[in-house]
């Protein structure tokens, strides 16, 4: 779908070929951008993209173009912190760049090249730099310092790193290490029976994984215990389990799973009429999920029952994000359904 940005004129930004700047309040579309978007990023009242080799920087309250400069290959990823941006650049590359003014700050050509997607590129987080390169993990500092530390985490990594209080959880064929952030010294690590497909998502106290046969591993945060397992069907795609309001959400195929976070207990599945796509939204004791069957599902999350139902011209395109007691949507028939995130009524202009 895109990101969100705050303030009094809250706006949805969204990947359509172009950059469209789209007013949260009243669905107004206030800018595009001239040209498309295969990357994207939002920080700091700017809008970063990529339009394949060109990296580009407009203001968010209008569009105003600040800067562009050439890269040397095709940027298939982009985050953006602190007035830096990384960038994965196709065959191997990272770079490093000033969000003022576009500058190379730091490069490198030894990035893994077998999942160069945005999910698994480098990234940006917690105030480093990080990336895989020849089955190691990477922390670089992302003022053009260079590398802090490596760790070995081997060749099947699909998926970033995440980080919470100075320790990094990182998921690395089927294993879940939890490193210093700071100096990279493993402090536990969790095997697995087989490759885990999905990145680390935390809460207060438990990293949860799930693997490609479905399975469900809640693990204590502090010492890589195995709390819990929970079993779903075979998962295809990566993305990431869903916690929140003590629901930890797995989708599986057309079925989402949801399970008590404290004891693993399975409380309801809802089975949609096609594949889930993305992963579903969480937020005001609400489930908003997409599904291959054209349609936007918002169930109650604590029982699971359907609340409503908004069928679409098209296949839903991204995952729903849910603001401000809305919910937002895309679809295929080249349009972002705005609805209010209780009755599933459109959102009137203002």
């Amino acid at each position: 779908m895109g990101a969100p940005a705050g303030g009094p004129h809250a706006t949805l930004f969204v990947s359509s070929f172009e950059v469209h700047a789209l007013d949260i309040a009243s669905g107004e579309r206030r800018y595009k951008t001239r040209d498309v978007a295969w990357a994207l990023a939002v920080d700091a009242g700017r809008v970063h993209a990529a339009d394949g080799p060109h990296l580009y920087t407009v203001d968010v309250a209008d569009g105003t173009e600040r800067w562009r400069t050439s890269l040397d290959g095709w940027v298939y990823s982009l985050s953006a912190a602190d007035g830096v941006l990384c960038c994965g650049v196709r065959g191997g590359g990272v770079q490093l760049r000033s969000a003022a003014n576009g500058a190379e700050l730091w490069r490198a050509d030894d990035a893994q090249q077998d999942y160069e997607n945005p999910q698994s590129g480098p990234v940006l987080v917690a105030g480093a730099a990080y990336y895989y390169g020849a089955g190691r993990l990477r922390c670089i500092d992302p003022h053009g310092a260079g590398l802090r530390w490596s760790f070995p985490v081997g060749e099947d990594v699909p998926s970033h790193p995440v980080e919470r209080g100075g320790v990094l959880y990182v998921t690395a064929g089927s294993r879940v290490y939890a490193l210093d952030a700071a100096s990279g010294v493993e402090r536990w690590r969790f095997e697995a029976p087989v490759v885990l497909f999905t990145p680390p998502a935390l809460d207060a106290d438990a990293v949860y994984v799930a693997d490609y046969l479905g399975t469900v591993y809640a693990l204590d945060a502090a010492t890589g215990r195995d709390r819990w397992r929970g079993v779903t069907g075979n998962r295809q795609g990566a993305e990431p389990v869903v916690v929140g309001d003590g629901m930890v959400l797995v989708g599986s195929g057309g079925v989402l799973y949801a399970f008590e976070a404290a004891s693993g207990r399975e409380r309801w599945r809802y089975t949609a009429r096609g594949e889930i796509v993305g992963s579903p939204a969480v937020a005001d004791g609400l489930v908003h999920l997409g599904s291959r069957d054209h349609s936007l599902h918002t169930l109650d999350l604590a029982s699971g029952q359907l609340r409503w139902e908004l069928g679409t011209k098209g296949e839903l395109t991204g995952s729903p994000v849910a603001v401000g007691g809305r919910v937002f949507v895309g679809s295929k028939d080249r349009c972002v359904y705005a609805l209010d995130a209780f009755y599933g009524t459109a959102v009137p202009a203002r």
